[in-house]
């Protein structure tokens, strides 16, 4: 039985692990989340992250060539009808693996694989934007009402006629000491 010559060995043969492969595929695109072992996982994460690029596209010839490696359709209509377009905006990393430890009766290492279907957030500015903006003074916000705006000019009023009186008594305790 030939071998592949790179990557983890899953068993058997390359159809053996094709087939594998793609009924793996299926059941992420069903469940949105499965648990398997790392090795399997970390094999599934390109395939399905290709299929997902197929079903982002939406033509014929790419529901053909998904087809062709999942061939089930009521799957592949589930991965082009529902989870393209949930992940339209999203450039790549459609996949997210979680190590979970290890299983109970062979002690293999597992772990789960779901479909990041969450809406992208824009990326943050770059730090050398942010910082001088974080430095400029912050404006008050804006009065909500008339009678709000009232009130906050009456308190400034207040406040600078109590700044105003306390220099003048500054200036008069000066004078006085001289």
């Amino acid at each position: 039985m030939p071998k592949p010559t790179k990557g983890p060995r899953l068993g058997g043969g390359p159809a053996h692990e094709r087939l594998l492969l793609a009924n793996l595929a299926a059941a992420l695109f069903t469940h949105r989340s499965i648990t398997t072992t790392e090795t399997k996982a970390k094999r599934l994460r390109p395939l399905a992250e290709r299929l997902v690029t197929f079903a982002k596209r939406g033509d014929l010839h790419a529901r053909r060539r998904v087809l062709s490696v999942i061939g089930d359709k009521e799957v592949v209509h589930v991965l082009f009808t529902e989870i393209a377009p949930l992940v339209a905006d999203r450039p790549g990393g459609y996949t997210r693996i979680t190590k979970i430890g290890n299983r109970k009766g062979d002690n293999a290492p597992m772990a789960v694989i779901e479909l990041v279907l969450e809406p992208v957030s824009p990326k943050p500015k770059a730090a050398k934007k942010a910082a001088p903006a974080a430095a400029a003074p912050v404006e008050e916000p804006v009065a909500e009402s008339a009678e709000d705006a009232a009130e906050d000019a009456a308190t400034e009023a207040v406040a600078e006629a109590d700044e105003a009186q306390d220099a003048a008594d500054e200036i008069a305790a000066d004078d006085a000491k001289a």
